[in-house]
């Protein structure tokens, strides 16, 4: 049991190590642009949801773009109303790696790494160099996930184990225990990873996936909080809204879990377990933002009064 719990965390660690420093990577290959293209392509609320979610796709972490929104909020560069759409997006954008997850491409993880070594070997100039060292994280990635699907094997005898994921299968503790876990590990990609994993070796069922799912989008927002200390009451407002849309998607999923469930199952037809829940956080961010995006408005003129702008005196 030491060594499978061994196992898992060092595959956890190599997930976390290769997302930090692949964000790192990209940002330093197209952090500049994401900045240009936030700022030249946020003309009306559409714009902003799809360059929220192109961008986060790129950056591979939805974290990272709201937290430069703000950024760019407090530096007056984008206004509130630009800067809820690019969190939309981006909520969007986050479940591109989902489905990247849900790929069996763990096994092929040496294929990336020799390729980003090479490249790094023999670059001549920086952008190569960063290039093969983002492939090389790539690697590291996946590699990561394989190591925890071969970790967790085992555990399909634990009866031990298995009854602690069946209770995964209550939405509310399934919802609080992917909140908890993605607090801890600052990591809502790799909660959801863990929990595609889980399903793919048949340990965790498709309810307990939603589940925990619904709960990294809530433990996501406290990093995007906390970039918002000592910045002005527009990147406050950003901040919140974040929160606020996160929160009342999750409320809206528990209150309608069952038929949420239902038409994973029927959209995700054949597919399998792993596809189903990484289709399950596609629909669910995407849902969301349909059913929020009509509302903005409202949420801009009620997160005005909540948090006026201070008063000149």
């Amino acid at each position: 049991m030491v060594d499978i719990i061994l196992s898992i965390l060092g595959g956890l660690a190599l997930f976390l190590f290769a997302v930090n420093n692949l964000s790192e990577n990209i940002k330093y290959l197209f952090g500049e642009k994401s900045e240009k293209w936030i700022t030249r392509f946020t003309g009306n609320t559409f714009k902003s949801i799809l360059t929220g979610a192109i961008v986060t796709t790129i950056l591979d972490s939805s974290s990272a773009v709201i937290i430069l929104t703000i950024v760019m909020v407090n530096g007056n560069i984008l206004n509130f109303r630009k800067a809820m759409g690019i969190v939309l997006g981006a909520n969007i954008g986050t479940t591109v790696s989902s489905q990247i997850i849900a790929m069996d491409i763990g096994k092929y993880s040496p294929v990336f790494l020799v390729l980003g070594l090479l490249l790094v070997m023999f670059s001549k100039t920086n952008v190569v160099n960063k290039t093969g060292t983002a492939i090389i994280y790539f690697g590291i990635l996946f590699f990561g996930l394989f190591t925890m699907e071969r970790a967790v094997e085992p555990l399909r005898q634990n009866p031990e184990f298995f009854n602690w994921l069946q209770k995964l299968e209550n939405p509310i503790t399934g919802t609080l225990t992917g909140a908890v876990v993605t607090l801890i590990i600052q990591s809502s990609s790799a909660t959801v990873g863990m929990a595609i994993v889980l399903a793919k070796k048949g340990v965790l069922s498709l309810a307990g996936g939603i589940a925990v799912m619904m709960g990294a989008e809530l433990g996501t927002v406290s990093d995007t909080l906390l970039a918002t200390i000592k910045g002005n009451r527009q990147a406050l407002k950003t901040g919140v809204f974040h929160l606020i849309f996160n929160l009342l998607s999750i409320i809206a999923g528990l209150i309608l879990f069952n038929p949420f469930l239902k038409l994973v199952e029927i959209i995700s037809a054949n597919a399998s377990l792993e596809r189903a829940v990484a289709n399950s956080h596609m629909l669910f961010n995407i849902m969301g933002v349909l059913l929020f995006v009509w509302f903005l408005p409202l949420f801009e003129k009620m997160l005005n009064k909540l948090i006026p702008e201070k008063s000149i005196s």
